[in-house]
C-alpha cells in the first residue's frame, strides 16, 4: 500500500493492531519522517524488529497505517522507544489507543511500569502522557539530536502499572 494514502477520518470503522513486519517499514518510515525532525533510520527499525521488541502497527479498515510503537522490555520495566501517529490522524485518540496497547502488552509481560523519554519541545506529547498518568522522574542531558548540531535534553517519564 502506498504511504501517501490518506487515512479515513471515520474512526467508527474497525481498527486493528498487528505485529510489525519488515514489509511495513516503507509506510512506517513515511510517517516517521513526516512527524519527527530527527526520525529513526530504516536500520533502527529493522534492528528493533529483529531484536524481538514489541513492534506494533495500528491500521484502519482500509489497511491504512494510522500509527505504531516500539517497546523494549528491561527487567520489570517496559521502555517505550518510539510511538508515532500519522500526522493527519493526530488529536483523534489514536495515541491513546497505542498507549493502551503498550500497557496491555507490558502488563501481560508482568512489567511493573512503562518508561519513556520525550523532548521538552514536544509539548503535545507531554500533555498526552500526563493525561494518561505518566509523571516526570528525571532528565537526560544532551539526549536528542537537534537543529544546528545541537542536542536537546529528554524528559524521562514513568507510568506505574
Amino acid at each position: 500500500m502506498s504511504a501517501h494514502v490518506q487515512p479515513t477520518p471515520d474512526l467508527l470503522r474497525p481498527l486493528s493492531f498487528a505485529a510489525m513486519r519488515i514489509e511495513d517499514l516503507d509506510e512506517v518510515l513515511a510517517i516517521e519522517k513526516s512527524v519527527y525532525s530527527h526520525p529513526w533510520t530504516h536500520g533502527n527499525f529493522v534492528d528493533s524488529i529483529q531484536s524481538g521488541y514489541q513492534c506494533w502497527v495500528l491500521r484502519d479498515a482500509a489497511q491504512v497505517l494510522l500509527g505504531y510503537f516500539f517497546m523494549m522490555p528491561a527487567l520489570d520495566e517496559a521502555h517505550l522507544l518510539n510511538i508515532s501517529v500519522h500526522a493527519d490522524m493526530q488529536g483523534r485518540g489514536i495515541g491513546k489507543m497505542l498507549l493502551d496497547k503498550v500497557c496491555i502488552l507490558a502488563h501481560q509481560q508482568q512489567m511493573q511500569s512503562v518508561l519513556l523519554e520525550v523532548r521538552p519541545s514536544n509539548t503535545r506529547a507531554i500533555a498526552i502522557y500526563q493525561l494518561y498518568g505518566f509523571v516526570e522522574i528525571g532528565r537526560r542531558r544532551d539526549y536528542y539530536p537537534a537543529a544546528g548540531d545541537k542536542r536537546e535534553e529528554a524528559i524521562v517519564m514513568r507510568l506505574p502499572l
